[in-house]
């Protein structure tokens, strides 16, 4: 199985910096797609930045300028650096590897246990 774990969240000031990592462990064949979403209070779970091995991106437009999503292919981690952050990004932030855990196996979403993110003065 394939284990997804994250950390680095925490309370922040309006404006201020904080850096989200996630490592994917256990058995894996191929991890491909890594990538963070969020879920405030009240509503849907929504993507905030999406990476693939061969490096290209996708930000939603509430993180474009602010957010930089990076990967490590070998070790199978990903991090989200966030700068500019705002109150309305206060929510609990997903990381989410999509891959396999052996050859034949299928490819599913693996999801971890979310970390808070707090933005308040």
């Amino acid at each position: 199985q394939v284990q997804v774990v994250e950390s680095g969240g925490g309370l922040v000031q309006p404006g201020g910096s904080l850096r989200l990592s996630c490592a994917a462990s256990g058995t894996i064949f191929s991890i491909e797609p890594m990538g963070w979403y969020r879920q405030a209070p009240g509503k849907q779970r929504e993507l905030v930045a999406v990476i693939i091995s061969g490096g290209s991106t996708t930000y939603a437009d509430s993180a474009k300028g602010r957010f930089t999503i990076s990967r490590d292919n070998a070790a199978n981690t990903v991090s989200l650096q966030m700068n500019s952050l705002k109150p309305e990004d206060t929510a609990v932030y997903y990381c989410k590897a999509v891959g396999k855990a052996g050859r034949w196996s299928p490819l599913r979403d693996y999801w971890g246990q979310g970390t808070q993110v707090t933005v308040s003065s």
